[in-house]
């Protein structure tokens, strides 16, 4: 038996993207609605190929999301691209607000000064082992600290390294993007920007 497809992947027929029976202005709200429904409501960032399934054909995506990031001025949350989706986001400047009295859960991250240096050693020079992270440290990084980042969905997997033994690597991931509000890993600090924060000989 086959499993049933996910919805996206399911055909469009019953979504009617071009809205003919509505008039052009009407028509072009409605697909920002759209796009706000889909974004408020999925967990992950959504790839711009995806928001294009919701709206009329050959329609600009960028210049909706455009509009909706304009509509959404003044309010607590943004629009954002991350990790190569979009997706809302509370406005930084609400972060206190938001630790002081919303229950969260784990949503938070549970990161200390070491596992976001570790973090960056990992993003800088990604396929990277543990001996790797060892060399930069100058200490064996333990192996709950890489479990703890990994049972968070930060890192993953990557190749083995081509030599004796043939070690794991490890790479970062896309809600390591997302956690750190990365459209991708172009978006890291620069080698300033690191010296500034005092992580720069770490990473």
């Amino acid at each position: 038996m086959r499993p049933e497809r996910k919805s996206k992947d399911r055909p469009e027929a019953e979504l009617d993207r071009e809205l003919l029976d509505l008039p052009p202005e009407l028509r072009w709200r409605e697909w920002m609605r759209r796009i706000e429904a889909v974004l408020f409501a999925s967990a992950s960032p959504v790839p711009r190929e995806d928001l294009a399934r919701i709206v009329g054909q050959g329609t600009s995506v960028d210049l909706l999301l455009e509009d909706l990031a304009a509509d959404l001025e003044g309010r607590a949350f943004e629009i954002a691209m991350v990790a190569g989706g979009w997706m809302f986001r509370t406005r930084p400047v609400y972060a206190p607000a938001i630790r002081a009295a919303a229950d969260v859960g784990d949503q938070l991250l549970d990161l200390n000064e070491f596992d976001v240096a570790i973090l960056a050693a990992i993003a800088y020079h990604q396929p990277i082992t543990r001996d790797g992270l060892k060399d930069i440290f100058g200490k064996e990084i333990n192996r709950d600290l890489i479990g703890r980042l990994h049972a968070q969905g930060l890192i993953g997997t990557g190749p083995r390294a081509p030599r004796r033994g043939a070690p794991y690597t490890f790479v970062t991931t896309d809600a390591f993007l997302a956690a750190f509000g990365l459209e991708s890993l172009r978006d890291l600090p620069d080698a300033e920007q690191l010296n500034d924060a005092g992580l720069a000989a770490r990473a």
